[in-house]
């Protein structure tokens, strides 16, 4: 929260939010918002009036909190400094976030495009219901991830747990180390890329060998992302499509979901 006008007889206190030293406001700059114990709508008001400014936004004292950096637009360029807590990066409209730490549940939930890039771990759920966009988990990401996933890319540079991918409709989850039991369980249209081991594929889901020019487009993107490596054996997740038209006569199949 601001501090007082000097003027007004009161004690002045640092601001919640200000230019980085030796610059101004605007175009160019980098403002610093600190979070603290303070109201998340306060911070997140101020991290949108920054990004209005046109300034990089660096997120200091983050604490784990919940639900920052919501719904930001295109353009919007923030970094936090440490762990955040859960729904970090929530709704992306194009916004550019980074968190050099670890990130809680739902990182990147219903994003619609944009770039998030955690340099930890991620917990369950990272890039649920997301739409588009790129989603970079540099450690482990949690169960769940991808989970009805309509579109854009996950990349998970350490491990993912139970049930990622389960009934993802579009989009690529691509995973560097090993996915955990229920790979791609109840998978509906997306695809699952993993590098190392799998634990088990999920129901509906059966495990492929992915052609060449598919390979070539995901190391593509993991090359850009400084991770490429060409002597990968990949092994590709999709839906084993009995599950796309119900049929009563295998009804267990729906009971194993």
């Amino acid at each position: 929260m601001a501090g007082h006008d000097p003027g007004d007889g009161g004690d002045v206190t640092a601001p919640a939010h200000s230019p980085a030293a030796g610059t101004g406001a605007g175009a160019g700059t980098e403002e610093i918002v600190e979070v603290g114990h303070r109201p998340i709508r306060e911070v997140n008001a101020d991290i949108r009036k920054a990004v209005a400014r046109g300034s990089r936004v660096r997120v200091q004292d983050t604490l784990s909190r919940h639900n920052l950096g919501v719904a930001l637009p295109e353009g919007a360029d923030l970094v936090f400094e440490g762990s955040v807590g859960y729904y970090c990066g929530g709704l992306n409209n194009g916004a550019t976030i980074r968190v050099e730490r670890n990130a809680g549940w739902g990182l990147g939930e219903a994003m619609a495009s944009g770039v998030i890039t955690v340099d930890g771990y991620a917990g369950m759920a990272a890039g649920a219901s997301m739409l588009g966009g790129l989603l970079h988990v540099r450690g482990d990401a949690g169960p769940r991830t991808g989970v009805a996933q309509k579109g854009g890319d996950i990349v998970v540079e350490g491990s993912v747990g139970f049930l990622s991918g389960f009934m993802a409709h579009a989009g690529r989850i691509i995973v560097l180390a090993d996915a955990a039991d229920a790979a791609g369980d109840s998978l509906w249209g997306g695809e699952m890329w993993v590098a190392g081991n799998i634990g088990s594929p999920g129901v509906d889901s059966r495990i492929v060998e992915p052609d060449a020019e598919e390979v070539a487009s995901v190391e593509d993107l993991l090359s850009s992302l400084g991770v490429g490596d060409v002597s990968r054996r990949w092994k590709k997740i999709v839906s084993g499509q009995k599950l796309w038209h119900f049929e009563s006569r295998d009804a267990q199949a729906w009971l194993m979901i």
